[in-house]
């Protein structure tokens, strides 16, 4: 099971995430994806298909916004089809 971002995300957009993450799986970022992409999406995600569960990119969020997919609170389950969402 992947990691899923939520919408803690959406207020913080930190990137700090992207910088840890051994096999680009978070997107939209400024330097992967290019600055108008990263400003026009909301929050970021995580591509579940590409996701290898190394959880680097957990404790360098500011915001907390990273979670297992199995732990996520119940309000936030929806961000588990969200992220796949984003990728399709």
């Amino acid at each position: 099971m992947a990691h899923v971002i939520t919408d803690r995300c959406r207020e913080a957009k930190d990137q700090s995430c992207v910088e840890v993450c051994p096999v680009d799986c978070i997107h939209p970022t400024a330097f992967l994806d290019g600055d108008e992409s990263f400003q026009t999406t909301t929050q970021l995600y995580i591509n579940p298909d590409t996701c290898i569960d190394c959880g680097a990119c957990v404790p360098v969020c500011p915001v907390e916004a990273i979670f297992m997919a199995d732990d996520l609170p119940v309000d936030q389950q929806k961000f588990i089809e969200l992220n796949a969402a984003y990728y399709q």
